[in-house]
């Protein structure tokens, strides 16, 4: 698929949260460290079933939960550090800051953030910034934007998937 090809294609639609799960899991092998990869839509539109299929396809195989309350959840992984930031409780940005998460954006971590609007003032430029809403009892995933290195990652898995 080449990449005017892929840029057309830039939403799926997700039955439940069981194949939002999978389309992560599908989407994980893909992702190169020093990614960040942001999520948005209303609560219950399925973030956080996205995550645990990228985490579960990284090879994460305990307890996913959401890091709403504690704000980051942390996985240590063969080729990376992974970390899944949850920023819906944050009130402003400030607070963030002081929370010293910036060091975790680094070359051997990817990122994966949730509520990313309520960090934007210092949150680095995203690789992939997905949207999820909503639709009667499925989901639709749309890339809201993409870097080139986003859209390679993107387009790798989209091609793997779609070779005979």
């Amino acid at each position: 698929m080449s990449q005017g090809e892929t840029r057309q294609r830039t939403q799926w639609a997700l039955p439940d949260a069981e194949s939002t799960e999978q389309w992560g899991r599908r989407w994980a092998p893909f992702l190169e460290p020093g990614m960040v990869i942001s999520f948005a839509g209303t609560l219950g539109a399925g973030k956080t079933s996205l995550i645990r299929g990228i985490l579960r396809g990284l090879g994460v195989t305990g307890s996913i939960k959401s890091p709403t309350y504690a704000l980051l959840e942390t996985y240590l992984l063969s080729r990376l550090y992974c970390y899944h930031f949850d920023f819906y409780r944050i009130s402003n940005s400030y607070t963030a800051e002081e929370g010293e998460f910036r060091e975790c954006f680094r070359e051997d971590s990817l990122c994966l953030i949730e509520w990313p609007e309520k960090v934007v003032s210092w949150l680095p430029p995203v690789d992939v910034a997905w949207g999820l809403e909503i639709q009667g009892s499925g989901r639709i995933l749309r890339v809201l934007e993409a870097s080139p290195r986003g859209m390679k990652c993107l387009e790798s898995m989209l091609d793997f998937y779609s070779s005979p």
